[in-house]
């Protein structure tokens, strides 16, 4: 059985772009956008729209993300996974699913 993701009912979650944006600010690292694709072996495209939130966090990308950047693979599936998550509870499909009936009662 796996861990339950934390997801905050009030407000979206921090997307992992915003995370990696951090690093992009440190000004000890010294990073840019294209660097860090770089270092990661990806496109800038493929970065730049993983830090504006248009893109999701892969496994593939959470491997190189640990890797560089020293954060468990773990860390940024999470992040994303909580991200997901909270858009799909305020979906317009989540009001569909919300009227559909179970097969039983859920047990107490």
């Amino acid at each position: 059985m796996g861990r339950e993701v934390m997801v905050p009912t009030y407000r979206r979650p921090s997307t992992p772009g915003e995370f990696i944006r951090d690093y992009l600010d440190d000004a000890e690292l010294n990073l840019t956008q294209g660097t860090l694709a770089n270092r990661l072996g990806v496109s800038r495209g493929n970065l730049n729209a993983i830090i504006n939130g248009k893109r999701a966090i892969t496994p593939g990308m959470a491997m190189r993300l640990e890797r560089v950047l020293g954060v468990s693979m773990q860390t940024w599936l999470n992040l994303q996974a909580a991200v997901d998550v909270y858009d799909a509870l305020h979906s317009p499909e989540a009001k569909d699913i919300a009227r559909l009936k179970p097969l039983r009662k859920p047990a107490a």
